[in-house]
């Protein structure tokens, strides 16, 4: 007697291959792995989620989409050894897997009427391929006799039909997916030539030289979100529209953006999931539009006190209508470090990225906190996301056995609108030296900070903290950073040798 769990090839690999084949085609971001990995992230509780970004990083995303693809391994396994028994089971996994992957791409915020069609037809060829690889290993006169009863496993009839059925399915979804593949490289080729295609113009008000080194590389930039693909963007197909609580609603393409005078400024921005210490946060040259004037242009009326951000996946951040508005470089990005933002972000001074930070807008919507709750808030996060005052050690290392003498200790502080104003380093329990500071553009950055330490043999606790210009010092009380920031002295052991 042989068994086959003859459904896991043929349930799983059609619903992920032509599922991706389809969505490639028609929706590229409705795929349903994709939809799937988007409603666990939704669903995901806040404490899983800033373990997941605190353990993995910027690698969260890629382990998600492989659990998923592992875990419907596991389940087409399990239904495809139960479709031996009885057709219907194998087929009822086929749908089920189908259904559930159109109703995860179906929930996303931005879903339109055909991102669930991909795993509706994954999930029908699957069907189909399974009930072919079941008659050739199964046929019907060889079923289990009574009506609902699970007998013994039936003798495999016919090996050479259902390895030949297998091959062909096989090959198809290999192909299948070698298409998805081969279109999905298409439009991220398609991406980046329009990408390629932007000149940026000269900014109208240009940001001051800055020293070698102050300035964080694209290619370094931290990258925190929920998009599990990055959205594919035509430039010529964009569009902004402002509207709600406006007499004078606008509507404007990338070119029409481009076309306003531009501002250029040295902005530090930090995510609000950054622990003390920790590597989220990097200041970058910003190009844009002074968002203050776009939305006096669109006449707020009287009573709107949130500017709700729409990305082009369905995200939404909530802005303090009053934060843009009060004379801060609040910007509509097209450019960062040099290169484009592609196309358009949001850029709040001041304000964590979740509530002044969002990426690939393309709807700002003037309205109140008691009617609108963004993403971030529905799921607890403070409503209002001022940056916490906050120092990090970057030399030494931790760990480090630097040799006794002179000791550089050196890193960066940041308290975005408000500035920093002294640093203080504490090694063990003695008194606080004062740092030097070096010179920062603006308030809205960071500073380098620097400390010659004379080491002596052992192990050390080196601390850092510091002090804005509203004469507030940064606390020691350590705060996760949920629901607004993190809070606490950043400190590295190291051993001197």
């Amino acid at each position: 007697m042989t068994r086959h769990p003859s459904g896991a090839s043929a349930k799983v690999v059609p619903i992920r291959s032509l599922g991706a084949l389809f969505a490639a085609l028609v929706v590229p971001a409705a795929g349903p792995v994709v939809g799937v990995g988007g409603v666990i992230i939704d669903a995901t509780p806040t404490p899983v989620k800033e373990w997941a970004v605190r353990t993995f990083g910027t690698n969260d995303k890629p382990l998600l989409l492989t659990g998923i693809a592992a875990g419907l391994v596991v389940f087409a396994a399990v239904v495809g050894v139960l479709g031996l028994r009885r057709r219907v089971y194998g087929l009822a996994g086929a749908a089920l897997l189908g259904l559930a992957g159109a109703a995860a791409a179906a929930s996303r915020p931005a879903a339109g009427l055909l991102d669930g069609l991909p795993s509706l037809l994954g999930g029908a060829v699957a069907a189909g391929a399974l009930l072919v690889l079941l008659v050739r290993l199964v046929p019907p006169t060889a079923a289990p006799a009574g009506p609902g009863r699970i007998g013994r496993p039936p003798r495999l009839l016919d090996r050479r039909a259902f390895i030949g059925a297998a091959a062909v399915v096989g090959a198809g979804a290999t192909v299948a997916g070698a298409g998805a593949a081969a279109l999905h490289a298409a439009g991220r080729r398609a991406a980046d030539r329009s990408r390629e295609s932007i000149r940026l113009p000269a900014p109208a008000s240009a940001a001051p030289p800055l020293p070698a080194g102050f300035l964080t590389a694209n290619r370094d930039f931290y990258r925190v979100d929920t998009a599990l693909t990055v959205p594919r963007v035509d430039v010529g197909g964009w569009r902004l529209r402002v509207r709600g609580m406006v007499d004078r609603p606008l509507e404007l393409s990338f070119d029409d953006l481009l076309r306003r005078p531009l501002i250029e400024r040295d902005v530090t921005l930090n995510c609000v999931s950054n622990e003390v210490g920790g590597p989220y946060v990097g200041t970058a040259r910003w190009l844009g539009v002074h968002l203050a004037e776009l939305l006096r242009e669109a006449r707020v009326r009287p009573g709107a006190d949130q500017v709700v951000a729409r990305s082009v996946d369905g995200m939404t951040i909530g802005t303090p209508l009053s934060v843009v508005l009060d004379g801060r470089d609040a910007m509509l990005c097209v450019g960062m470090n040099g290169e484009p933002a592609f196309p358009v972000r949001m850029l709040t001074p001041g304000l964590y990225g979740y509530a002044g930070a969002c990426k690939w807008v393309t709807e700002l919507e003037l309205t109140t906190f008691p009617a609108c709750d963004a993403y971030w808030v529905q799921r607890g996060w403070a409503a209002h996301g001022p940056v916490k005052t906050a120092s990090r050690i970057d030399r030494p290392l931790p760990f480090a056995r630097p040799a006794a003498g002179p000791v550089p200790v050196a890193g960066v502080a940041w308290a975005q609108g408000r500035g920093i104003a002294a640093v203080e380093v504490q090694v063990d329990d003695g008194p606080w030296q004062a740092a030097t500071v070096l010179p920062a553009p603006t308030n809205d950055t960071w500073v380098q900070w620097r400390l010659d330490w004379a080491a002596t043999p052992g192990n050390h606790l080196l601390r850092v903290r510091a002090t804005d210009k509203t004469g507030a010092v940064q606390t020691p009380d350590r705060a996760t950073p949920f629901p607004d920031g993190a809070t606490g002295w950043h400190s590295v052991s190291v051993t001197v040798v």
